[in-house]
C-alpha cells in the first residue's frame, strides 16, 4: 500500500464523504483506507453512509466503530437508558432514514436497519500497527490498548489527549479539533504528545478531514464556500 488514508466522524454526510474520497483519488488497490467511526446521526443520510462504508469494507477498508454507532446497537438491544441516550444524540435523525414516519426512538421494521446494526456489531474498536494506533475516541494513557475497556476507547476525551505519553502516534476522532485549536479552526490537530485529532465537525458546518500517511498531508471537504 502506498498511502494510508484516515477519515472519522462522517455523521451522515454522504455527499461530503464521497467528494472527499474523490478528492484524494482513493484507489482500493493502492491505498489503505481507515475509518474511525461515527457514521451516523446529525447529518442527512446515515443510511447511505453505512451502505457506502459496508461497500468500502468489502474492498479492504479497515472500519472501526464510534460511540454514536455503539449507541445505535445498544438502542436496538434495548439496554437500560440506551434509547434515551441515543435520542439526546440525534438518533431520531438516523431512524428517519429508514422510516420517515418515526418521530421518537423506536426500532424500524426494516431488514436494512437490522443489517446495519449487525454490521456495526462486527466492527473492531481499534487498529494498531508498528507506528500507529487508530481509534475513535482515544486510549487510556497508562493501559495497553489491547487491554483497554472498549467503552473508554470510544468515549474518552481530555484524559487521553492531555495525558497520553506513548511512543506510538494515536490517530483519533470524536473530539472536534476546534476544541483543541480554537473556535472556528477545523483543521487536523497535531499534538506534541504523539496524538493526531482529525474530527473537523463536518456535521456542524466544519470540515470532513482526511489524513494521509506517512506524508501527514491533509485533505478536506466542507459545506462552506471557501
Amino acid at each position: 500500500m502506498k498511502r494510508t488514508l484516515v477519515i472519522s466522524d462522517i455523521h451522515g454526510e454522504l455527499e461530503l464523504f464521497n467528494a472527499l474520497l474523490e478528492k484524494v483519488k482513493y484507489d482500493a488497490t493502492e491505498d489503505q483506507l481507515i475509518l474511525l467511526g461515527d457514521y451516523i446521526d446529525r447529518g442527512p443520510d446515515s443510511k447511505g453512509v453505512l451502505n457506502r462504508v459496508m461497500e468500502l469494507k468489502s474492498k479492504g477498508a479497515i472500519v472501526l466503530r464510534g460511540n454514536h454507532d455503539e449507541m445505535m446497537v445498544h438502542a436496538m438491544d434495548d439496554e437500560p437508558k440506551a434509547r434515551d441516550r441515543w435520542a439526546r444524540n440525534n438518533g431520531t435523525v438516523t431512524l428517519k432514514n429508514y422510516d420517515s414516519s418515526i418521530d421518537k426512538i423506536e426500532m424500524p421494521d426494516s431488514e436494512l436497519f437490522r443489517t446495519h446494526v449487525d454490521f456495526i456489531r462486527s466492527l473492531d474498536y481499534f487498529h494498531e500497527t508498528d507506528d500507529y494506533i487508530f481509534v475513535h475516541g482515544g486510549v487510556e494513557p497508562d493501559v495497553p490498548v489491547s487491554e483497554s475497556d472498549p467503552y473508554r476507547l470510544i468515549w474518552i476525551r481530555e484524559e487521553f489527549y492531555l495525558g497520553y505519553k506513548g511512543e506510538k502516534t494515536v490517530v483519533y476522532g470524536h473530539t472536534p479539533t476546534s476544541i483543541l485549536l480554537g473556535k472556528g479552526n477545523h483543521n487536523v490537530y497535531f499534538g506534541e504528545n504523539n496524538v493526531i485529532g482529525i474530527d473537523g465537525a463536518a456535521a456542524y458546518g466544519g470540515r470532513l478531514n482526511c489524513l494521509e500517511l506517512p506524508s501527514k498531508d491533509v485533505y478536506y471537504t466542507s459545506k462552506r464556500i471557501n
